[in-house]
């Protein structure tokens, strides 16, 4: 059965005080909108449609494969954001989601139960409704005799008797397509907002003879819409929760989760333990066995087997299996670790490649580097790749060792088994099994300091 979506993301958000549409606010890694989508493409909608008010801004562009937009450039309330995409349902049958597109901790299985609610009893909308004990804000789900919905009153359309309901309405509907397309137009603006409300088409499908169904969602939690930043706060808590707790329940140790931040699209492996003050951000993947933190953060980085990573950053870096990194290295765009590679404290890398068994045990700084298995960087040694206009490349081969203090000025290649001495300006290449050494010889002055002292300090000091 084919399913189409209506996401309604049009509106400015004037409480976020953003320059930025509220829809495209993020929470664990994504905006708030594709949380939605997400949700209702795996219910099973191919390609939901997105109302936005420009569909032509940039804002928009890494997202048009992944929805077909509708415009709504005069906001006139949710009725009209929908009428807007009604056009792209011209030919279609079968059920449509509609749903709020800030509201995201919305789940599959919402969307799910209303298109099988709608489906078994053959009825032209399926609402999704929550009990609340404080409803304010919401509108009111009201109720006939025989338990049925007969219509959505909005808060300040209320009178003092419906404002005591407590079920209230989601924001959340399944309809079918043709009855959509017949009554949508039916709404009005008469109301105390002057706006068309979606929520009055369930009068209007009643008197029309059309079914009007609901399901009761235990969970509140879906109905936080996003108005102001504490409200995005609050549901990007819930949402951390809850991809922890899926995390653990897949064989992670979570030590801390009230201090570790994960983004939606993070993988982690079985028997790796997630340290306190540890954020996994974007696209990162960690393997299994790893132990990651206390204090990381990962972005779009790929791990391997078995690593250790302690309080370091990683960004756009993939590391081999077997790796130990940090305290406080920085690994930036580009690098590539392999096996066991040892990166220690104040070790930054960038775009660079280093070979397997390989060590940079501290302060040390490697970009644009290629760097051979089982090769030692010491510590303070700098790869000079850049000469105020360009990058250079330095290319180490394998098992060299580079002494302490060293300075190799890029573009300069030092081929394996070579060794530089410490404290070395290398500007040529040091051929295989050959010492490199680019120092001053060292020329003591005897008594330079005691004169030194005497001019300076007077014949009183030693």
């Amino acid at each position: 059965m084919q399913i189409a979506g209506i996401i309604l993301a049009a509106g400015k958000g004037t409480r976020m005080n953003s320059t930025k549409p509220k829809v495209l606010h993020e929470i664990c890694g994504l905006p708030l909108f594709e949380h939605v989508g997400r949700a209702m493409r795996e219910a099973g909608v191919t390609k939901p449609i997105l109302v936005v008010e420009d569909p032509n801004d940039a804002e928009w562009e890494p997202y048009q494969n992944a929805y077909a937009f509708a415009r709504q450039s005069d906001r006139r309330g949710t009725a009209h954001a929908v009428s807007t995409a009604i056009p792209a349902l011209k030919d279609f049958e079968g059920p449509v989601f509609v749903a709020p597109g800030d509201a995201p901790l919305a789940t599959p299985h919402v969307f799910l139960t209303l298109a099988e609610k709608l489906r078994s009893e053959n009825a032209a909308c399926t609402i999704a409704t929550c009990k609340l004990n404080d409803p304010t804000g919401y509108g009111r789900v009201v109720r006939s005799d025989s338990g049925t919905v007969s219509k959505v009153v909005e808060e300040l359309d209320a009178s003092e008797a419906e404002r005591n309901i407590k079920e209230v309405n989601s924001s959340f509907y399944c309809f079918d397509a043709a009855a959509l397309r017949r009554h949508i137009a039916s709404i009005s603006d008469h109301n105390a907002k002057g706006e068309m409300y979606l929520t009055d088409i369930i009068e209007i499908l009643n008197k029309a003879g059309c079914g009007v169904s609901s399901v009761l969602i235990p969970d509140s939690d879906i109905l936080l819409g996003i108005n102001d930043r504490w409200q995005l706060a609050q549901a990007a808590e819930i949402m951390r929760t809850r991809l922890l707790k899926a995390l653990a329940l897949s064989g992670v140790t979570i030590v801390s989760p009230g201090a570790t931040f994960v983004d939606a699209d993070v993988q982690v492996g079985r028997d790796t333990v997630i340290q306190p003050m540890t954020v996994l951000a974007g696209k990162t993947r960690i393997a299994s066995n790893c132990e990651i933190g206390p204090g990381c953060r990962i972005v779009d980085s790929q791990v391997g087997e078995r690593c250790v990573v302690i309080s370091s950053q990683l960004n756009q870096t993939a590391v081999g299996e077997g790796c130990r990194i940090g305290p406080y290295a920085n690994l930036r765009p580009g690098t590539v670790l392999g096996r066991n590679v040892r990166v220690g404290d104040y070790v930054e890398i960038k775009n660079s490649e280093i070979g397997e068994d390989a060590t940079l045990a501290h302060l040390a700084y490697v970009g644009d580097a290629k760097i051979g298995a089982r090769t030692n960087i010491g510590a303070g040694t700098i790869t000079c790749n850049f000469d105020g206009r360009k990058k250079h490349r330095t290319e180490i081969g394998d098992d060299v060792f580079v002494g302490s203090n060293s300075t190799l000025v890029a573009p300069v290649a030092l081929q394996s088994g070579s060794y530089v001495a410490a404290g070395s300006v290398i500007t040529e290449d040091v051929p295989a099994d050959a010492l490199g050494i680019g120092r001053s010889r060292q020329v003591n002055k005897q008594g330079w300091a005691k004169k030194w002292k005497e001019i300076v300090f007077g014949k009183s000091q030693k």
